[in-house]
């Protein structure tokens, strides 16, 4: 027969918690008080989609779908910040796009803008295309939230084109049933595999 220590040890989320015992118990052996570890927690389902969703829904009922489609946008802007702080590459790239817009640094930008993706969950990859580039999120964080509020969607497409300076186009979303997030950046030169033309 296993003691309680020992079952306990096996579980991996309880953790003894250092609370004060209460006066007046009695005689017999000091009790033992457990909490539940961040581990745990994880182990529990969340509402955080629902709370976000409520939230929007808040927002759009009680100022209107500008203070929805800002939210999006200031959202998007500490996106950018953190892929830029995440990323030192990201900025070299940028500034080289900026010198020769048809360099191949354009697919070197979109290379590093989705590595920097993939560190904030996105799992993002490049996609070389006879017109241009395409980054592939294969992931997307808010996709529950975005399928009601596509502000999200569009915000985000909108810091990408100002990231890397050049026009993007969103050709699918995840949020909207696609398989993937896809942003097509055209470029000045033709990019067929990896190489430029």
């Amino acid at each position: 027969m296993l003691l309680r220590e020992e079952l306990i040890s096996e579980c991996p989320w309880p953790a003894p918690a250092s609370i004060a015992t209460q006066r007046g118990r009695g005689p017999g052996r000091p009790a033992r008080r457990y909490q539940v570890t961040d581990a745990g927690r994880a182990e529990f389902p969340h509402a955080y989609d629902d709370l976000a969703t409520s939230a929007l829904r808040y927002l759009n009922d009680t100022f209107g779908d500008a203070a929805v489609a800002d939210f999006a946008a200031r959202r998007a802007e500490r996106l950018l910040t953190t892929l830029t702080q995440s990323s030192a590459n990201l900025g070299n790239e940028l500034r080289a796009v900026e010198i020769d817009p048809d360099s191949p640094a354009q697919l070197n930008a979109a290379q590093t803008l989705a590595t920097a993706l993939t560190e904030q969950g996105y799992a993002a990859t490049v996609e070389p295309t006879s017109t241009g580039i395409q980054i592939c999120q294969h992931h997307c964080p808010v996709a529950h939230v975005a399928e009601e509020f596509p502000q999200l969607c569009e915000a985000e497409t909108r810091a990408f084109e100002k990231l890397l300076g050049t026009n993007v186009q969103r050709l699918a979303t995840i949020a909207h049933g696609d398989r993937v997030c896809t942003t097509h950046i055209v470029t000045g030169t033709h990019i067929r595999q990896g190489k430029t033309t």
